[in-house]
């Protein structure tokens, strides 16, 4: 009923009009004097065949409309489906939106042009500047002073950096390279725990660590990525004490550390992007994506991870493989 008046508001000048002439044909048989009835009768006939009319342009219109209605809810491919205009506003109101439809084509086109182009540019950056780290630390392995071992760690901070930027490009992309296959967890974690072992020994923090038999089918890489983030993170926070990997229960990996602990109020936020929370704020170097890439990571590979955490109590990052991984004992 709503549309209906909707339709006799935008009709309005033609039944003004109509009552118009009407009462013209009216006055003018009363001042010739001219029976009412010979008016009456033909203004019936006429209102009825006018409200017919009105009614079947009322359906031809709504059905227009329906049409309109569910196309908003298609793509702007789908231009061609609009009803045939009946009308030159109609006509000219349809050429605009195919006007606007292919601006916003060549718009669309020239930004994921623009996009493949920062993407490719960053990801053969990413490549480019991990050759000169490499060769950086060859050479600090052949030293073994304050300075070289501080070096050293400068430099692993720099390439673990360079592998979020590859992280975050093809997180970005259409195209995945996941390879999902049957690994121990011991077999996972050791080459990571290898990678920060410089780490906890320059900053005399313990990890304890005991060998992990379960098989889990994941990607290597990816989990890996998500494991030495987490671990980034817990050396970053911790300033004493140490680092604990166990499973917590027959499908959770925990990763524990004694550091500063998280913000209750922060909790709920520390997965989105950008995010720092009070933590970061007291450390400017924390760019809030370190987690908000495991996050994306995880949900990929089908892991669960949450935080658990009091301020100033640590933090003890859980990954939960039971979802959509298959978890063995040897």
């Amino acid at each position: 009923m709503k549309l209906f008046f909707s339709y006799l508001k935008t009709k309005r000048r033609t039944l003004l009009a109509s009552a118009l002439f009407a009462v013209l044909f009216i006055v003018s048989f009363l001042l010739y004097r001219l029976p009412l009835a010979a008016v009456l009768y033909p203004a019936g006939l006429c209102l009825i065949f006018g409200a017919c009319i009105l009614v079947a342009d009322f359906f031809r219109q709504k059905k227009t409309y329906d049409t309109l209605e569910r196309l908003t809810e298609l793509s702007a491919s789908m231009i061609d489906s609009l009803p045939v205009p009946d009308s030159l506003p109609e006509d000219a109101y349809t050429g605009l939106v195919r006007s606007l439809q292919r601006q916003n084509a060549e718009l669309r086109a020239d930004g994921e042009a623009r996009f493949r182009d920062t993407v490719d540019y960053y990801t053969v950056w990413a490549h480019q500047i991990k050759t000169p780290i490499a060769s950086m630390q060859l050479t600090l392995q052949s030293e073994d002073s304050a300075l070289s071992r501080r070096l050293s760690s400068d430099l692993f901070r720099i390439n673990q950096y360079v592998d979020m930027v590859l992280a975050f490009l093809r997180l970005g992309s259409d195209q995945t390279d996941y390879v999902f296959r049957a690994h121990t967890l011991d077999d996972v974690l050791r080459p990571s725990l290898r990678k920060f072992a410089p780490e906890f020994i320059g900053r005399r923090l313990s990890l304890t660590y005991e060998p992990i038999p379960d098989k889990v089918i994941t990607d290597e890489k990816w989990f890996s990525f998500v494991v030495e983030q987490l671990l980034s993170n817990a050396l970053k926070y911790t300033r004493e004490g140490g680092i604990t990997i166990r499973m917590a229960d027959d499908h959770t990996l925990a990763i524990s550390d004694t550091g500063i602990g998280i913000a209750p109020e922060d909790l709920p936020r520390v997965f989105d992007k950008g995010y720092t929370g009070c933590n970061g704020r007291t450390d400017r170097a924390a760019t809030g994506l370190g987690l908000y890439l495991c996050r994306r990571v995880c949900r990929s590979l089908g892991i669960g991870l949450r935080l658990e955490s009091g301020g100033g109590e640590g933090t003890t990052a859980l990954l939960d493989l039971s979802d959509h991984l298959k978890v063995t004992k040897l």
